[in-house]
């Protein structure tokens, strides 16, 4: 790369942060500035700037196999956002495979369920066929470059091995190398093309068989019985094969589709260059570095992971995205899984991986459809399970309570996704989102709720009986009184920014004031009206108020108090709990201040339940755990709920150095900070919106200097909150006064710990 290119590519990709001139801005008196100016001054801060310095951090967090990996939850994942592989060991013999899958991969048969009908669809492997049986391996997943690459020894030789899944292209490559006396081949098992969920669960009556799949030299083909086609095709050229994946429905074009895809790939080289460069982009948008090598190496693992599982063109990320195992889940859950999923695009910045918001954009009819008839000329919701196209099964009614899982008032599922895309607005603060989107569907999915509610002997708004995800139903249920409170608030800010004078405003404006209090006792939130918390739970549901809502301020403290019951009764009765029950557990101890309570529950989760390659399982793959346990990471580091940034807001007592790089944050704003010796050595914020900035400077204390693009900035203090006056482009740069801070962002220094994998 060229000096002038390169100069470009930082720029564009935001590696290193530099100083904004401020030539009308000019320089004005803080309140709290020192009366004598200040002798020294400090650089703006600087971050990792070349490809060298991410390939060396990232480096650190690979993933490591020394042995065979002989499950997918022990072995390296692949993929581009819908398609993607899985290697490891054959189910009967000493041979590596690698399976496909994708997430556009599933049945179209109509009035059996998404389930069972529509379930997404498990496709085949290739193996790798060796002259002799494996006895080793040495690999390693780069996460820079997105490859997994080593040597498997076997029984006649060894094998050099290259593979990823292309960044952009729907193709697996994988480049194979025999030496001394080996050989290598591939061949192709097919799955048959029928739910998973029917290894677990009864067949459904009219559920169809799906024919047989057709095995080729080069292809396989799987036509369904609703119409359409599942084609896989391969081509090896020497030592380099090339795989794809096609699915057409309801024409049968598939075969043609793979098949011209393979013939239009470009050679190896290139195809190496246009999938690195499209990695090589992706890290660089933010950076985050701890002193606990195995946390910090699993974070970066679930920003791979997240991109390998979705993007913003491709379906909203089902249970087990596109690697599809054994499991009663082949869909997409909505009362927590789709949330969980996407919490940590928003600090990162990476919008590229939204599928989340384009869907519920783009079938927003099918949203209207989901409810019954009478509610659909206002409202809309989604049921527990869909596929990519958002169909429900019932979605059910308030007050009406069938039998069965399904059909149940289970009925906050679309206001905590469109909640998800709240926080996508308010990371980037981006107003055609929120009037052409969001407001409009947030809009019709709290007029459900609006068309139940009942005034009662108390004068207040009640809700008749709705469903708490994984718990019971009840009357004033929590799950609901929090969304349905948290909607409202949403509603009347956007009304006011974008200036709409809604007929439904004083509606709003009514259920904030007479809505009943949340149902609570002395051991904390309960369910709701009728049913206390009693046993274990593994589901936060009756506590989305504090997490992720927000909705009650802990700065309260009657509703501190509140919180620190209710946790305290939710995690103290075991049994149920799983994976997810720790990460929510670390953001709200975060929420609290406890940094090492939230290290704790995070500790717990890796060492119980998270697998070695750094997935988790609930009876078949389960992505939303740790991607949350990314974002629970975010919020022990930087929060910024209620207006006010806080930075550094529960550091775990042992964590003495930290480093954060551009972490967006809600109104917009990109931080920087770097902690030393227990310290907050500084903190740098840049505005991308203009919007007003209030922030709790962690770790760091006073009298602070204060510098917007370089010179003194307006600013005062207010109770322990900086108020700094930023425009549109400014940047602040914040550090204890007198001081010249060193302003280099780097990885921080963390004791050596095994690596995520097989590694002995």
């Amino acid at each position: 790369m060229s000096s002038t290119s390169r100069r470009a590519f930082l720029r564009t990709t935001a590696i290193g942060t530099t100083a904004i001139s401020a030539t009308a801005l000019g320089a004005a008196t803080a309140d709290a500035l020192p009366t004598e100016p200040t002798p020294t001054t400090a650089s703006p801060p600087k971050g990792m700037r070349t490809e060298r310095e991410w390939a060396a951090f990232l480096a650190g967090s690979d993933l490591r196999w020394k042995r065979m990996p002989g499950t997918f939850y022990e072995g390296p994942f692949l993929g581009n956002g819908a398609f993607g592989a899985a290697a490891y060991r054959h189910p009967t013999r000493q041979r590596l495979t690698f399976e496909l899958g994708d997430s556009r991969v599933r049945d179209h048969q109509d009035g059996v369920g998404a389930l069972f009908g529509h379930s997404r669809l498990r496709i085949g492997y290739l193996t790798l066929e060796t002259a002799g049986d494996v006895t080793g391996v040495d690999l390693r997943l780069s996460l820079w470059d997105a490859e997994l690459s080593g040597t498997i020894t076997t029984t006649a030789g060894t094998v050099a091995l290259r593979s990823f899944v292309h960044a952009t292209r729907d193709l697996l490559v994988v480049d194979a190398t025999p030496a001394g006396g080996e050989t290598v081949g591939w061949t192709f098992t097919p799955f048959p093309a029928v739910s998973p969920r029917l290894a677990s669960k009864p067949r459904p009556a009219g559920l169809k068989d799906n024919p047989d799949p057709v095995l080729a030299n080069d292809h396989c083909d799987q036509d369904l019985v609703a119409g359409g086609r599942t084609a896989t095709a391969w081509h090896v050229d020497g030592r380099t094969l090339l795989a794809t994946v096609a699915h057409t429905f309801p024409d049968r074009t598939a075969t043609d589709v793979a098949a011209r895809r393979l013939k239009r790939a470009a050679p190896l080289d290139e195809l190496t260059r246009e999938h690195r460069r499209w990695w090589h982009r992706f890290y660089p948008k933010s950076f985050l570095s701890l002193p606990d090598a195995r946390l910090q190496a699993f974070y970066w693992i679930q920003l791979y992971k997240m991109a390998c599982a979705t993007r913003v063109d491709r379906p909203v990320i089902g249970t087990a995205a596109q690697w599809l195992q054994p499991t009663p889940w082949p869909g997409t859950w909505w009362n927590l899984n789709v949330q969980l999923e996407y919490w940590l695009i928003n600090a990162t910045g990476h919008t590229e991986l939204d599928s989340l918001t384009r869907s519920l954009d783009r079938y927003r009819d099918n949203l209207v459809a989901n409810t019954a008839e009478q509610y659909r000329s206002d409202s809309a919701g989604i049921g527990r399970v869909t596929q990519e196209d958002l169909r429900s099964d019932a979605f059910g009614v308030p007050g009406q309570v069938p039998s069965g899982d399904y059909g149940v008032p289970e009925v906050g599922n679309l206001p905590w996704a469109l909640h998800d895309v709240w926080m996508r607005y308010r990371h980037t603060m981006d107003d055609t989102l929120l009037r052409t989107m969001l407001f409009p569907l947030l809009r019709r999915a709290i007029n459900y709720y609006l068309h139940f509610l009942t005034e009662g002997s108390d004068g207040r708004l009640h809700l008749p009986a709705t469903y708490s995800p994984e718990y019971a139903t009840t009357r004033d249920c929590n799950y609901d009184l929090a969304l349905l409170t948290w909607g409202c608030q949403a509603l009347l800010e956007a009304a006011a920014r974008l200036k709409v004078d809604d007929p439904l405003i004083p509606k709003w404006h009514d259920v904030l004031k007479r809505l009943v209090p949340p149902p609570q006792g002395d051991d904390g939130l309960w369910i709701g009206a009728d049913v206390q918390l009693t046993t274990s739970h593994r589901h936060f549901s009756h506590m989305l108020w504090f997490h992720p809502l927000h909705v009650l301020d802990v700065t309260d403290p009657a509703n501190r108090d509140l919180l620190k019951r209710s946790l305290a009764h939710w995690l103290g009765l075991p049994g149920a709990q799983q994976g997810y029950t720790f990460t929510g557990g670390a953001s709200m101890n975060a929420l609290l201040g406890d940094g090492d309570s939230a290290l704790t529950n995070l500790s717990t989760l890796l060492t119980t339940y998270v697998k070695p390659n750094t997935m988790y399982a609930e009876s078949g793959p389960v992505m939303e755990t740790p991607l949350s346990g990314a974002q629970s990471l975010h919020d022990m580091l930087l929060q910024s709920w209620g207006g006010t940034i806080r930075v550094f807001p529960a550091i775990p007592s042992g964590w003495n150095d930290v480093a954060v790089q551009d972490l967006r944050t809600e109104g917009a704003f990109l931080v920087t900070a770097v902690r030393r010796d227990g310290r907050t050595a500084f903190i740098s914020v840049r505005s991308l919106a203009g919007e007003p900035l209030r922030l709790i400077p962690g770790g760091m204390t006073g009298p602070y200097e204060v510098r917007r693009n370089g010179k003194a900035a307006k600013w005062h203090e207010n109770g322990g909150v900086l108020e700094i006056e930023l425009h549109k482009g400014d940047e602040a740069l914040i550090y204890p006064a007198g001081t010249r801070p060193d302003t280099r962002v780097a990885p921080v220094a963390a004791p050596a710990a095994p690596p995520w994998g097989l590694p002995s």
